[in-house]
């Protein structure tokens, strides 16, 4: 009996050929997304600002076979983020996939926030999405098959306490993604976001309940099947990185243990 041919099976290496920027990459959902994006044929860009984490990340990439050189960027930093962009073009060839992990965040009562906090926090969240986009999207406006993929947050769906920057931050991504793929529908590129719940990162020993707090509001954005881990988040991005994504954009898909279900 011949196959069905509408049955189609899905590449095991969905981005063969393909140039990967990966921001974050030193740790975390950044290195998880890294080594999945290569294991399925990528050649992988890693940024972070930690060139120790970078090392480690490339030096796993290059036990597995696979492509990757590392690049030390500050995402908040427009200048660097040009020019790194421009080199991995050079080096590894025209992007055609871009994951925006690079994030920090802290808990804090708001009305204690110093301002260089909150700064900080929009500035690598929210302004190096926009920055590593803008630069990324010269290239994929050349050629249709681009794909951005960027990380949100629960915290930017649903309101979260001790997380006024962050949620500011994470929900501006949310919006950024949105509007980005109203404006490029139809013109070769796909922007999305992944927003995860609580997940098994160095960033989670970030988000301390600050002196005070009420442990109640942990429990409204912990889900009861625990932190997801950054596998589980890369193999989201991974997904809609993907063509098997083809007519998905503007999408925010949450891994979140059913917390904004």
């Amino acid at each position: 009996m011949s196959p069905d041919p509408a049955v189609v099976t899905p590449p095991a290496r969905r981005f063969e050929g393909k140039t990967a920027i990966v921001t974050g990459a030193g740790s975390g959902i950044g290195r998880a997304t890294a080594i999945r994006l290569a294991v399925e044929g990528a050649s992988v860009a890693c940024l972070d600002v930690v060139a120790d984490n970078l090392d480690e990340t490339v030096d796993a990439l290059a036990t597995l076979g696979a492509k990757a050189v590392a690049y030390r960027c500050d995402v908040t930093d427009e200048s660097q983020v040009n020019e790194t962009v421009t080199e991995v073009a050079s080096a590894l060839g025209r992007p055609e996939v871009l994951c925006n992990v690079a994030g920090i965040g802290t808990f804090a009562h708001t009305a204690e926030m110093p301002l260089a906090t909150w700064d900080r926090i929009i500035a690598v969240n929210l302004t190096g999405t926009f920055l590593m986009t803008k630069a990324a999207l010269a290239y994929m406006l050349e050629a249709p098959g681009g794909s951005i993929v960027n990380i949100a947050s629960t915290s930017g769906i649903m309101g979260a306490a001790y997380s006024a920057a962050y949620s500011a931050s994470k929900g501006g991504v949310i919006m950024f993604t949105k509007a980005l793929a109203i404006e490029y529908a139809g013109r070769g590129v796909r922007i999305n976001a992944v927003a995860p719940g609580g997940v098994d990162t160095p960033l989670i020993g970030s988000f301390r309940l600050p002196e005070g707090g009420d442990p109640k509001h942990i429990h409204r954005i912990t889900s009861r099947m625990g932190f997801c881990t950054p596998d589980q988040v890369a193999a989201a991005i991974a997904f809609l990185a993907s063509d098997e994504s083809a007519y998905t954009t503007g999408a925010v898909l949450a891994v979140d243990g059913g917390i904004t279900a």
